[in-house]
């Protein structure tokens, strides 16, 4: 018997075990809102803003391991969620994008609320098409399913025309897809592989380079593994932190722009480099021609066109991280690193990760009190300084994780996406790492928090100002702080050097903010503080707390490499 389009919808929804779905409605998706609400399986969750929206969904499938799906109108409702898609895309995350579209005798008619969303979206989809015949609508909604969670995972857009939500066509919902031009690789070429363990034993000083590919693949355990067996120190991306627990042995740290002097300088010497689930981008790179200039390179990818795009590499291999790692243990051997491990210990010794403590409280403080006080939870950044020392100093291990922005460095991911972990595993304490500025593009979603019954703790570092751009202009620019002060106001002179006690109020005031939504309120101002404000916002069950922490304007992100530099030109101290 034949059913609507908004049926098989639901259906294919219940099929491939979806179970919740972040969406916004609006006039070209009332009919799907309407088959989700009389069906009353699958929760809705409705946010305040479609970036955000899908903000949520990426968390929620960091956090779980699923697809996050996503509903949203046409037009506005569509345009909206493209940043967001873009993250995903640049962070591989499975998403499934559902987007509203006029009735199919309208596209192409400026209709009322009518974008061409596929051709918007395609260069940061693995697939983007709107269904244009009812009767290939099962089989294009289980195709979606499949392209977002095979290989290197990402989102995918269906464009449904309102035509098509209530037209008749088959009810037969496809078990599989076979797609002509679509298959992902599914082994790894064991003559390569041999090849990476042979360089790997006659290395003197070799360095595993692991990036969130390894955390995509659920290869944690395999790589602390290779590590302990063959005693190989392992230095991180941004997105790699917790690919390795961070007090193992053999864990120096984040390398690249913002990372620990002893693993830069590792990387810039060491005579073996294997990398895996990672893209070479600029951030880890620097200076292309003096990347790790004595070593032989050995690329782990699942995707093939990432290897030898940005660094040329000797020994490229696609594979899945897990299945690489896991043939791999049956290989290698120990191996003495012990004279390389002393070089790296003399290099952190030389320049270790510390901020100063005679200052008042540091962000490092701040980090150092989330260690303690949590000992299983979630760990959800926005971007920006605050980012970077939470990937400095936040510990990571089984218990405890981190997400963040990485490849498109989203403002405004951290507070949504915390919310999509916690609406994940309600159970599990979710804290938001954000600064001042990045906080204010989604914080409207406190609202979402609250009628979803998902308490987030918000840890906000304030300090006043867009300070990852202050940094920048701090150190390269003459100290001309351009359109980065979060209090300017048009009386206020063209040109400042820095704030001063004539510098007018901040706002907004985050803790009248958080009271006019019914969440608890803490402002922190001495390291003295730190501790009970964490240790209240843990007891805090029934609601969100927002912490804001009154850090100084000052504190920079260091070690810093400087665009285009080599990893191992760092900025140690402030100018």
């Amino acid at each position: 018997m034949d059913i609507t389009g908004k049926k098989m919808f639901v259906k294919a929804l219940k099929e491939e075990g979806v179970d919740t779905i972040f969406a916004y409605p609006g006039g070209t998706v009332t009919d799907l809102f309407d088959e989700l609400y009389r069906d009353n399986e699958i929760e809705i969750v409705l946010p305040r803003h479609e970036q955000a929206l899908v903000h949520e969904a990426e968390g929620y499938a960091r956090e779980t391991g699923k697809i996050g799906v996503c509903l949203v109108t046409s037009g506005p409702g569509a345009t909206n969620t493209i940043t967001a898609v873009a993250d995903a895309f640049y962070d591989s995350i499975p998403l499934v994008v559902f987007t509203g579209q006029v009735p199919l005798n309208l596209i192409g008619n400026d209709a009322f609320q009518e974008v061409d969303i596929v051709g918007m979206t395609r260069g940061i989809t693995k697939y983007s098409v709107t269904v244009r015949d009812r009767k290939e609508l099962g089989k294009i909604l289980k195709m979606a399913f499949h392209i977002a969670s095979t290989g290197k995972p990402g989102p995918v857009l269906i464009d449904l025309p309102k035509d098509i939500q209530v037209a008749y066509g088959p009810s037969e919902y496809p078990e599989s897809v076979d797609i002509r031009g679509y298959k992902p690789n599914e082994g790894v070429h064991l003559g390569q592989l041999k090849k990476a363990v042979k360089l790997l034993k006659v290395a003197r000083r070799p360095i595993i380079l692991a990036g969130g590919g390894v955390k995509i693949a659920g290869a944690q355990k395999k790589l602390e593994k290779l590590a302990n067996i063959t005693h190989i120190p392992v230095v991180t991306t941004v997105m790699g932190k917790g690919a390795i627990s961070s007090d193992n042995h053999y864990y120096i740290g984040n390398s690249g722009m913002h990372g620990r002097y002893a693993a830069n300088m590792a990387v810039a010497q060491c005579d073996v480099l294997f990398s895996i689930g990672t893209r070479f981008n600029d951030r880890i790179t620097g200076d292309l021609n003096e990347f790790a200039p004595k070593a032989k390179i050995v690329h782990v990818d699942i995707d093939a066109a990432a290897i030898s795009r940005n660094v040329v590499v000797d020994v490229p291999i696609v594979a899945d991280a897990k299945l690489a790692l896991d043939q791999m243990l049956e290989w290698v051997e120990e191996k003495d690193t012990t004279e390389w491990l002393q070089q790296i210990a003399a290099w952190e010794k030389e320049n270790p990760l510390e901020m100063r403590r005679d200052r008042g409280m540091s962000p490092q403080m701040i980090m150092e009190g989330l260690n303690k006080v949590f000992d299983k939870a979630t760990f959800v950044t926005d971007v920006g300084q605050h980012q970077m020392w939470a990937s400095q100093f936040l510990e990571v291990n089984d218990n405890k994780r981190i997400i963040t922005s990485g490849g498109l460095g989203t403002m405004g991911f951290g507070f949504p996406a915390a919310l999509g972990a916690k609406i994940g595993h309600p159970s599990k304490d979710v804290i938001c790492i954000t600064g001042d500025g990045g906080f204010q593009m989604n914080m409207q979603e406190m609202a979402t928090s609250v009628v979803q019954d998902a308490p987030v703790i918000v840890c906000i570092l304030n300090n006043y100002y867009l300070g990852m751009v202050r940094q920048m202009q701090q150190l390269f620019y003459g100290k001309r702080y351009a359109a980065t002060c979060l209090r300017k106001r048009k009386g206020c002179p063209d040109f400042c050097k820095g704030p001063s006690e004539i510098c007018p109020p901040y706002e907004p005031d985050f803790m009248k903010w958080a009271d006019s939504y019914g969440v608890h309120g803490i402002r922190v101002t001495k390291e003295e503080e730190i501790i009970p404000a964490l240790e209240t916002a843990k007891a805090n069950k029934d609601k969100s707390t927002v912490i804001e922490f009154m850090i100084a304007t000052e504190d920079l992100v260091l070690p810093m490499v400087p665009g285009g530099k080599a990893m191992n030109e760092m900025i140690l101290k402030a100018k």
